[in-house]
């Protein structure tokens, strides 16, 4: 499946530990198919073994993250600072998104503490609804929530650097201009399981 694919290397930002994730996602599919209840989605349960198997992996690697707090950082924190562009009828959004290329945006993702990354991309990548994303996490929909409104705000504070390195926001020193907020956030001690 090549959304499970493209899910895994977006997760772990290279190839050989996607191809890695994709196949245990496969070995662990395949020993507990018995599992499976028939008209259960499919889709979703191997997204929900891949997104697990990847969580023990990061685990694995990092007991406990160091935490930040997001709070500071107020909505819409880019779209405030963009710099009228000239497109009349033309969204903020519109303007900004098309001066992005894909590898800054696919790095402004990957910047993302995974806890974070994942709910993202289930949600705004595979399209995945906040109860798939729930039921994929094995978590309940309010930390979906949060964990997607936490992500959604720092993946624009990541695309504020590239914003202000392209001239389309007032950078920090500029007058009238708020200063950039502090550093992407990890990720609070939420209830993982």
């Amino acid at each position: 499946m090549a959304s499970l694919y493209s899910t895994a290397r977006r997760l772990t930002g290279n190839q050989a530990d996607a191809e890695d994730l994709v196949q245990e996602t496969f070995l662990k599919a395949y020993r507990s198919f018995d599992s499976f209840r028939e008209g259960t989605n499919l889709r979703a349960w191997l997204f929900r073994i891949l997104t697990n198997s990847h969580i023990n992996r990061y685990r694995a690697r990092q007991r406990r993250p160091a935490e930040t707090e997001l709070d500071d950082i107020e909505d819409l924190y880019l779209y405030r600072r963009i710099r009228p562009a000239g497109g009349i009828g033309r969204s903020a959004e519109e303007t900004l998104m098309e001066s992005f290329s894909e590898a800054e945006v696919v790095a402004a993702v990957e910047a993302l503490p995974d806890i974070y990354r994942v709910a993202v991309l289930l949600a705004d990548v595979e399209g995945f609804s906040y109860a798939e994303i729930a039921e994929i996490l094995e978590i309940p929909i309010g930390t979906v929530m949060s964990r997607l409104h936490r992500g959604r705000k720092a993946l624009q504070k990541e695309l504020y650097e590239f914003a202000v390195a392209r001239g389309l926001a007032s950078a920090p020193s500029e007058p009238h201009s708020e200063s950039a907020p502090e550093s992407v956030p990890e990720p609070e001690s939420e209830s993982e399981s």
